[in-house]
């Protein structure tokens, strides 16, 4: 397998997160629980990210995997 990230999505899986919980982004694009990681990433050399939601709300979680703020989305989708 290769280290480079799949792009799951061009744009961010807006996502309902609770205050104080515990999210597992993916960041290889491979999980089938996007945009959450399933632990499809295994040989790939790429981790999830850990994601602390700070309030319960609507959270833009990257889909292409090229953001500079991961988890969230910055708009990268739009260059691709």
């Amino acid at each position: 397998m290769t280290d480079a990230p799949i792009i799951a999505k061009k744009g961010p899986y807006p996502t309902e997160v609770e205050e104080g919980k515990t999210y597992f982004w993916c960041a290889c694009g491979r999980s089938k629980n996007q945009p959450f990681c399933d632990g499809s990433h295994k040989d790939t050399g790429i981790s999830p990210v850990k994601y602390v939601a700070e309030k319960t709300g609507k959270v833009g979680f990257c889909g292409c995997k090229q953001t500079k703020n991961q988890p969230r989305c910055d708009g990268s989708h739009n260059a691709l």
